[in-house]
């Protein structure tokens, strides 16, 4: 049995995002928990908001909620590109230089061993 859950619109760049979830592949949820709680990375917040979501996802869609947490694994988690957010910052002599704002969608895919 494998649940996903998704964060859209992350303030965050997807390179950023990436840095940390390359070490939460494949392991055990409670692990991956573990691991993103003790990190020092702001984006570390959002994974594990989203992980949480995923196993909350699980649960409520297993038999009766039959599933353990512990069982769990992350499967899959990638960070894709969002839309870019384009602004403006005055320069000198009346110019202007564009600034983009970078955002990402960040999916996490978990699943028990059994279905593996």
């Amino acid at each position: 049995m494998e649940a996903r859950a998704r964060l859209s619109q992350v303030g965050v760049p997807a390179t950023k995002v990436r840095q940390v979830i390359e070490h939460l592949r494949g392991r055990r949820v409670g692990e991956v928990l573990g691991l993103l709680r003790f990190s020092k990375r702001p984006v570390a917040k959002m994974i594990e908001k989203v992980l949480r979501s995923a196993i909350a996802n699980c649960q409520s869609s297993g038999a009766g909620g039959a599933v353990d947490a512990e069982a769990l694994f992350v499967k899959e988690i990638y960070a894709d590109e969002g839309r870019d957010l384009k602004r403006v910052r005055p320069r000198a002599r009346g110019s202007a230089d564009r600034v983009v704002r970078r955002q990402s969608h960040v999916t996490v895919v978990v699943s028990d061993e059994t279905a593996g």
